[in-house]
C-alpha cells in the first residue's frame, strides 16, 4: 500500500498542462509483420468522444475516414482513412515544429488535409505533390503518418512552411522496421512539445516483443498498445498490480482517448482494395475492434456508422440516449468509460477506478471483453482469407456484421 501511494504522489506531481488534441502513432513496415504487409497505428486523444466511421465519395477515390459524430454530413475533414487506391493516412498533432509568430488557434487544417489527401491521393508522391502546392502559411503543426499500395511507409513533419520526410523503409531510421510518434517531431526543437513519456511507453513496448516474438499485428497493437497500462517513468504496469484508484496521466490510453485503428495495407502487386481498417470507437480499454473493408464501399456497418433514424434495442434496454449522430458501437463502449471515470467535480476527471478494468479476479471490462475481441478478430481473418482476391459479396459481409453485432450487443447488457 505504501508503494503504491508513493507512486499516486509521483503521478500526481507530473505534468498537469496536457494538450487535448494528441495521439500516439507508430509505422510498422513489413520488414516486422508476419505476412509482410505494412501497418500503421493511431491511437487518438481529442476533446471529442463521439467518434465514428463513413464512407466518402471522393473527387478522385471513394475513402473509409474516421470523423468526429457531430460533424454534419459533408464536412471536409477526416482524422484517419483510406482509400480505394491502399493510400492510407493519419496524424498526430505536432508542438515544437512551429517556427513562426502564427497564433496557435489558426492552426486548424490537419483535418481537411487528411480529407483531401484521402480523396485525390495514390502514393506517397502524391501526398508529397499536394502538400507542395498547399497554400502558405499551411495553418498546421502535424505529423502524418502515410502508407501506400506500392511499399510507401513515411512520417511528414509539417509546419506552416514546410515538411520533411522520415521513411520508415530507411534502415538508418528504423533499423527493426517501425517508427513511433507521439507529439513532438524528431526535426523539431529538442525537448519541446508533449508525448515524450508515451512515446517511450510505446516504443519499450514494441521494442521488447519484436526482439522476443518478431511479429506485429493488430490484435497485438490494440492490446499490447491502445490498452496498455504500462509507464516507462513509473516503472510499472498497472495490470500487474492489485489496485483500485489511478491517476490518468502518460499512459497511452487516457481519458482523453477517443478511437484506435490499425491499418492493414497490401504488398505492392497486391490489389489495394484488400486493405482493411480495423477500428476500434471509444475508449479502447472497453471497446472492441471491428474490421472495415473499403472494397464494401458505402455498404458499411450500421454499428460503426451514423445512426441516423434507426433505433437501436440494446440502448433502450439499456437506458441509453440514442443521438442520431452518434454510432452505436461507441456509445456502447462510452456507456462503459462512464462507469470507469465516474467523479466529475474538480479535478476528479484525472482519476479512474481500474480494478473495474483490470483485477486479480478476472472480472475487470478488459478481461471480459477480450474473449470478444478475439472471436471479432478470427471471423474477421476467416472472412478476409475466404474473399481475398474476390469481388465484393454483400451476403457474406452482411452475415459477418450481423453476427458479431449480436455478440457485442449481448456482451455489453452483461457488462452494465
Amino acid at each position: 500500500m505504501k508503494k503504491i501511494l508513493l507512486l499516486l504522489v509521483l503521478a500526481a506531481s507530473l505534468l498537469q498542462s496536457i494538450q487535448s488534441t494528441a495521439c500516439t502513432s507508430a509505422i510498422f513496415t513489413g520488414k516486422s509483420t508476419p505476412d509482410g504487409k505494412p501497418l500503421m497505428w493511431k491511437h487518438r486523444d481529442t476533446d471529442e468522444m463521439n467518434n465514428l466511421t463513413t464512407y466518402i465519395r471522393g473527387e478522385k477515390y471513394g475513402f473509409l475516414a474516421l470523423t468526429d459524430a457531430w460533424y454534419p454530413i459533408g464536412t471536409k475533414k477526416a482524422w484517419g482513412g483510406n482509400n480505394e487506391a491502399g493510400f492510407c493516412i493519419m496524424n498526430t498533432a505536432s508542438y515544437n515544429l512551429k517556427d513562426d509568430d502564427i497564433d496557435e488557434d489558426l492552426m486548424v487544417n490537419n483535418g481537411k488535409i487528411i480529407y483531401r489527401a484521402l480523396e485525390i491521393c495514390a502514393t506517397l508522391a502524391d501526398f508529397e505533390k499536394m502538400l507542395d502546392t498547399l497554400k502558405r502559411p499551411m495553418y498546421v503543426e502535424s505529423n502524418y503518418g502515410v502508407i501506400d499500395a506500392q511499399g510507401g511507409a513515411a512520417y511528414y513533419e509539417v509546419n506552416n512552411s514546410g515538411w520533411r520526410k522520415i521513411d520508415v523503409n530507411d534502415p538508418r531510421m528504423a533499423p527493426q522496421g517501425y517508427l513511433v510518434y507521439s507529439n513532438h517531431s524528431y526535426t523539431g526543437r529538442l525537448d519541446e512539445g508533449y508525448g515524450y513519456i508515451r512515446y517511450t511507453n510505446a516504443d519499450n513496448v514494441i521494442k521488447t516483443h519484436i526482439t522476443r516474438a518478431g511479429e506485429i499485428t493488430p490484435q497485438w497493437i490494440f492490446k499490447a498498445l491502445s490498452r496498455s497500462f504500462y509507464h516507462s517513468l513509473l516503472g510499472i504496469d498497472l495490470t500487474k498490480e492489485n489496485i483500485e484508484w489511478f491517476i490518468d496521466q502518460d499512459f497511452i490510453p487516457r481519458e482523453s482517448t477517443s478511437c484506435a485503428m490499425v491499418f492493414k495495407g497490401v504488398i505492392k502487386g497486391e490489389d489495394p482494395m484488400e486493405t482493411v481498417m480495423w477500428t476500434v470507437l471509444g475508449y479502447p480499454p472497453v471497446s472492441v475492434a471491428v474490421p472495415l473493408f473499403i472494397k464494401a464501399g458505402e455498404d458499411q456497418p450500421q454499428l460503426m456508422t451514423r445512426r441516423g433514424n434507426r433505433q437501436d434495442p440494446v440502448m433502450a434496454t439499456l437506458g441509453l440516449e440514442q443521438k442520431p449522430e452518434n454510432s452505436l458501437m461507441c456509445d456502447l463502449a462510452l456507456s462503459l468509460k462512464a462507469n470507469v471515470f465516474p467523479i466529475k467535480r474538480g479535478n476528479g476527471y484525472k482519476y479512474y477506478n481500474f480494478s473495474l478494468m483490470h483485477n486479480p479476479s478476472g472480472t475487470g471490462y478488459m478481461q471480459q471483453l477480450a474473449p470478444l475481441e478475439e472471436s471479432i478478430f478470427e471471423q474477421g481473418e476467416a472472412l478476409i482469407k475466404a474473399t481475398e482476391g474476390k469481388p465484393y459479396t454483400p451476403e457474406l459481409f452482411h452475415n459477418f456484421y450481423n453476427t458479431i453485432q449480436k455478440q457485442i450487443e449481448e456482451t455489453y447488457l452483461r457488462l452494465q
